[in-house]
């Protein structure tokens, strides 16, 4: 009885291997190259952008800055809780090398409730507008507020979905990516 059981293990690690062997996927499709949502540890994806007040904002134009990139729309609760924080932080860390990029997600949003929120607050980085949803597509954006720490590199170094962020939690990362080397 013992042949018979290596002979049956033996044969069936081999058609496993067989298995794996033909079903693996080499056309190098499956992700085509990207990944599926940026993530920690991967270059930002460019894009360009208007602002609010005319402009337009490349990302890749901002390498050797420290980034926080965050979707964001004003009817966002969460949204709404966060900014104060995210205005302070920028405020206190943006001779330093910090910006903030909030991209509206324009395409579910208002303009003019934009412009209201922005005034309301007192926002005084630059707010970009995702008028056709390009970037929320390129974000893969499921939650709002989300937001993408971004090195000097331009790699992302954390992702948070979801909010509010803290001004402790604000402070803490953006001291961490100032710290690194230009």
């Amino acid at each position: 009885m013992q042949p018979f059981r290596r002979f049956f293990s033996i044969g069936v690690l081999l058609l496993g291997l067989l298995w794996i062997g033909l079903s693996a996927d080499r056309s190098g499709s499956a992700t085509a190259g990207a990944i599926p949502a940026p993530q920690k540890g991967f270059l930002a994806p460019d894009f360009t952008l208007p602002t609010l007040d005319g402009g337009e904002i490349r990302l890749a134009g901002q390498r050797g800055q420290v980034i926080l990139l965050n979707l964001w729309a004003s009817w966002c609760g969460p949204c709404q809780a966060e900014m104060p924080a995210m205005q302070r932080v920028y405020e206190a860390y943006r001779e330093q090398g910090f910006t903030v990029l909030a991209v509206n997600a324009t395409s579910q949003d208002h303009l003019a409730d934009v412009q209201a929120f922005v005034a309301r607050h007192g926002l005084t980085f630059p707010i970009l507008l995702d008028a056709r949803g390009e970037v929320s597509r390129l974000y893969n954006l499921r939650s709002l507020p989300t937001s993408f720490f971004i090195g000097r590199d331009g790699m992302i170094r954390e992702v948070v979905i979801g909010g509010p962020m803290s001004e402790a939690l604000l402070r803490t990362r953006v001291e961490e990516l100032l710290k690194e080397a230009p």
